[in-house]
């Protein structure tokens, strides 16, 4: 009962001053004190250090993968390029077609993968919180695929020069061709936010509710676990065996929702970028 007890606190989050008891999730998690240069743009806290492990070990994984390749791929080598494949294929070409998919491939591929590497670091232990759970990192690759619709837009327009272009681009999206001129005083405010407002937001926001979402439910689970186990009385500790039963189910889950969200991201960032090239 104790080898499964101190299990199931590995899956918890760190906390100063535990002083016994069931502690569910807090959403002070999701804003721990900062350990180094607090009060400056570069301030570290423990997130931040998650997301700094995680954006070197996604790194590092490619870097090592993809050295001393060969013609008869190692199986890091394979493992390397059927994730890389699987961005081109599954989502850049079959979104964008083949020649602006491969064009856009490195965009989406860095999305995916960086999505995913913040997403996974929710379930491994000793790190127990997503780096995209806090909305910093959402919001920034929400910025991305902004900027990746609207400079894909500009340079897929018709146009001489840039200037040209980009009046062309906005124009395009703000005053969609065939509506009757008194009909774009209400329609142009409702592209400009849908376009350029809730498409970003709805990225950042998806993100993050899945990631946060994720994060309380495991802690709840494990947390109850530790309680029960470690202090409830008589059968009560057999509650134990459901919640860890539970928290194991919900960890593989969340598995599956860090890979999906990593791929919907990129999906959504793919779509956005067709939409923004199929009109010129």
């Amino acid at each position: 009962m104790n080898a499964l007890a101190a299990m199931t606190s590995l899956m918890l989050p760190m906390a100063e001053g535990d002083d016994g008891g069931f502690h569910g999730p807090q959403i002070s998690e999701f804003f721990p004190p900062a350990f180094l240069f607090e009060g400056t743009i570069f301030e570290m806290n423990r997130i931040m250090l998650i997301r700094l492990v995680a954006a070197i070990a996604i790194t590092l994984f490619f870097v090592w993968a993809t050295r001393r390749m060969s013609l008869v791929p190692s199986r890091k080598q394979s493992l390397a390029e059927m994730g890389l494949g699987f961005v081109r294929n599954s989502v850049a070409v079959e979104v964008l077609g083949e020649e602006k998919g491969r064009k856009y491939t490195p965009l989406l591929t860095v999305i995916f993968f960086s999505v995913l590497a913040m997403n996974i670091t929710g379930i491994i232990p000793f790190m127990n919180i997503a780096g995209s759970s806090v909305v910093g990192f959402p919001m920034t690759m929400a910025v991305i695929a902004l900027v990746a619709f609207i400079w894909a837009g500009i340079a897929h327009a018709h146009g001489s020069n840039g200037l040209t272009r980009t009046g062309n681009f906005f124009k395009s999206q703000l005053f969609p061709a065939g509506v009757p001129w008194p009909i774009y005083i209400i329609l142009t405010p409702i592209e400009l936010i849908s376009t350029f407002i809730l498409r970003p937001l709805t990225l950042t926001i998806r993100l993050l509710a899945n990631m946060m979402s994720g994060h309380f439910l495991l802690v709840l689970c494990f947390s109850a676990t530790n309680f029960l186990f470690m202090e409830a009385a008589g059968a009560m500790k057999l509650g134990g065996v459901v919640t860890l039963a539970a928290g194991v189910a919900f960890t593989i889950f969340e598995l599956f929702i860090a890979a999906l969200q990593a791929f919907i991201f990129a999906l959504l960032s793919a779509v956005y970028i067709e939409l923004s090239t199929s009109e010129h």
